[in-house]
């Protein structure tokens, strides 16, 4: 995996962390413009991505990343 694969696979785990804890942490009750920031924040990674590793790829690595993080 290319170490830009792999920089885009931790900056898309940390913005999915992100989200978690603003759904399920201190701050339960975030607003829904900063999730919706967010989730951005995380198509913009996912596109970057996807110029790297194609649009299946790119929405699978997503997709788990997301499923493993955001609960």
């Amino acid at each position: 995996m290319s170490s830009e694969v792999s920089q885009l696979r931790q900056e898309i785990e940390l913005v999915c962390q992100s989200i978690n804890l603003a759904l399920n942490g201190y701050s339960i009750a975030a607003q829904h413009r900063i999730i919706a920031h967010k989730h951005k924040i995380l198509d913009r990674y996912c596109e970057k991505l996807t110029r790297t590793v194609g649009e299946q790829k790119a929405a699978e690595i997503t997709c788990e990343l997301y499923m493993q993080h955001v609960k």
